[in-house]
């Protein structure tokens, strides 16, 4: 039984320790998005579109913030000595997700989607997304 855990472990390692790492990025990004709102917004249930953009970005500084290095390090096992060029392309994924995010949270706000599903169905998206990025663009084996 222990064989087999190992072996699924080690066969699907990369996706079990980005979902971990992405875990880890989510608390994070969350935690300050929803201090912001708290402490500057008052907490609203259905955000005005500022409010959203302001929230969207927040998560998505503190996340991407945490994202790189965990990345880098524990998922994509990176050794690129070029981390200025790599974290450029991270970079670029990065702001790609976060227009996606921003629209598609804009989106749910008009259709009075409150915040919370909101920001679990963007977080969704974007996991899935800077997935796709980080694996085809940024830490690409060579």
């Amino acid at each position: 039984m222990i064989a087999k855990i190992k072996e699924l472990f080690f066969k699907y390692e990369e996706i079990i320790v980005y979902l971990i790492v992405g875990g880890i990025t989510t608390v994070v990004a969350w935690f300050f998005m929803f201090l912001v709102n708290i402490v500057i917004f008052g907490n609203p249930l259905h955000p005005t579109a500022g409010q959203n953009l302001v929230l969207s970005t927040v998560n998505w500084v503190a996340g991407t913030a945490v994202a790189y290095p965990m990345n880098r390090k524990l998922v994509f096992k990176s050794k690129d000595p070029n981390i200025l060029a790599e974290g450029g392309k991270f970079l670029m994924g990065r702001i790609s997700t976060y227009v996606m995010e921003v629209i598609l949270r804009q989106i749910l706000g008009l259709l009075g989607v409150n915040m919370y599903i909101n920001t679990v169905v963007c977080a969704v998206m974007v996991i899935v997304g800077n997935y796709i990025f980080s694996k085809l663009l940024v830490f690409r084996k060579k």
